[in-house]
């Protein structure tokens, strides 16, 4: 681990955008706030918007930056002192003169030497990260010598195929060695997915049974009862496949069904997630069902439909709902469908995963009600919570089965902050631990999975399914889902 206490400067570029305003800096705010900062710590942030540093304060400060960690009256004098530690230039990504700005910045108003450890944090779209970092190479910045190390986080997606996301592994490879690139995947900070680890390998009840020979079918679903919210240029270019089943959910998979690490070790962690995804043959045609909702009402509004969304190019094919089934070509796992789904405009709002067990053989209790199979449920929002299901007598002269639940509800079990998912990965980063990022070659097994069907269905321009916004998603996707074994769970 690196020692925390040595001077620290943090570079955000594209500052003032909303994913820096809203989650980065609160989430620095919020480690300033437990003491996780080294006493001599700056922020310079640089984007195009043109504002001074005491705007730019202005524009973080406020209802973004709360003291979730200490008492609330303490609050404006937290802030106070956390603003003061940050500074801000306007800049073109592109402009060497700019870049040489934020780090006379970092020198003056920040009081560095320049010696001190660096982060740079790309919080801009994906093409514009070779920009951004040869631009920094060109002011200087990365050939600074001397003992401080540099570290660089880049936001998913990585890329849109194969292809793309090699030619940017390279790019960056140019100016930051693997150890110091750190790709972030927030689902990956979630407290409920950092605990699947430990729900796994610290309790021996679950490890004979996480196999096929007990497990049926996994389900892992992502859903979203919003629309666009303003991210239709972004939004139009990746589609939901690349937005979060690439990532997100191809995560959560390897975390079900990856083998025990040696041991907690970023590089053992990594090599057992690699080991899973190469075990994923890509994805068929056949296995994938991709929708487009249409305009509908939820709650006694209207919403209108994806291609009625302002700065949605006419006829775009953008996938606003996918369905995939994947196989785990694997010992532990062969024959057992992992069925995924995402979608914007649903009528719920979750992440969740769900772990089917196979129906019990030889039911002897043929006068009952039927038996339900018992189902592990792993909720990552909005409430996180973890819940089994088993069956138990009904309460009564004769026996009845009823269906209870062992339930674990976060914010009632613990007493305890769940931290932001973007805390726990900046910590990461400043603290050095890489456990939670992407490498490299755990890249390439990911897209290697979704490039071909991605190609095929931009090949052929397959029009999405409609659906309805406010609905479960297209009928297609419950055919398909009834193909590996039974329906969508019921939400």
């Amino acid at each position: 681990m690196t020692d925390t206490q040595e001077p620290l400067s943090i570079i955000v570029a594209g500052a003032s955008g909303d994913l820096a305003v809203k989650k980065i800096f609160p989430a620095l705010f919020a480690l300033y706030c437990q003491g996780r900062f080294p006493e001599k710590f700056h922020i310079a942030g640089f984007a195009r918007t043109d504002m001074s540093s005491a705007t730019f304060r202005e524009h973080l400060a406020g209802p973004n930056l709360v003291c979730r960690y200490g008492p609330c009256d303490h609050c404006s004098g937290k802030q106070e002192a956390f603003l003061k530690h940050i500074s801000y230039v306007s800049s073109p990504y592109d402009s060497p003169e700019g870049m040489r700005k934020v780090n006379l910045a970092l020198l003056g108003e920040g009081g560095m030497d320049g010696q001190e450890n660096r982060i740079y944090y790309l919080s801009v779209p994906p093409f514009l990260f070779l920009q951004v970092t040869q631009t920094l190479a060109a002011a200087g910045f990365l050939a600074r010598g001397g003992s401080g190390w540099d570290r660089v986080v880049v936001e998913k997606p990585f890329g849109n195929d194969r292809a793309s996301s090699d030619e940017l592994t390279q790019g960056l490879g140019q100016f930051f060695e693997e150890d110091q690139t750190y790709r972030i995947d927030h689902y990956l900070g979630k407290e409920v997915i950092q605990n699947l680890m430990v729900l796994r390998f610290a309790n021996l009840i679950f490890d004979p049974i996480w196999d096929r020979a007990y497990i049926d079918h996994v389900d892992i679903s992502w859903m979203e009862d919003l629309g666009l919210e303003g991210r239709a240029g972004y939004f139009d270019r990746y589609g939901i496949i690349r937005d979060v089943m690439q990532n997100h959910l191809l995560q959560m998979v390897a975390l079900i069904a990856m083998e025990q690490p040696v041991s907690m070790d970023s590089k053992y962690v990594r090599d057992e997630k690699v080991k899973v995804l190469r075990s994923i043959p890509p994805l068929a045609l056949d296995d994938i069902v991709v929708g487009q909702y249409t305009a509908g009402e939820m709650k006694g509004k209207r919403y209108p439909g994806y291609l009625e969304e302002h700065g949605v190019p006419e006829g775009s094919i953008a996938d606003t709902y996918a369905a995939a089934v994947l196989h785990v070509r694997n010992r532990r796992w062969d024959g057992v469908p992992f069925r995924l789904r995402a979608g914007k405009g649903l009528n719920a709002r979750m992440t969740e995963i769900r772990i089917h067990f196979r129906s019990v053989p030889g039911n002897i209790f043929d006068g009952a009600a039927a038996m339900q199979p018992n189902e592990l449920t792993i909720r990552v929002q909005p409430d996180a919570a973890i819940a089994f299901r088993i069956m138990n007598k009904v309460p009564g002269l004769q026996i009845d089965l009823g269906e209870s639940f062992l339930d674990l509800n976060y914010a009632s079990a613990f007493n305890a902050k769940i931290p932001d998912a973007y805390e726990c990965l900046l910590l990461d980063v400043i603290e050095g631990d890489r456990a939670l990022f992407i490498r490299s070659d755990e890249l390439e097994a990911a897209w290697d999975i979704f490039t071909p069907v991605l190609h095929e269905l931009e090949r052929q321009r397959i029009k999405p399914e409609p659906y309805v916004f406010g609905s479960s998603g297209p009928e297609k996707a419950k055919q398909l889902a009834a193909r590996y074994g039974a329906s969508w769970s019921a939400q």
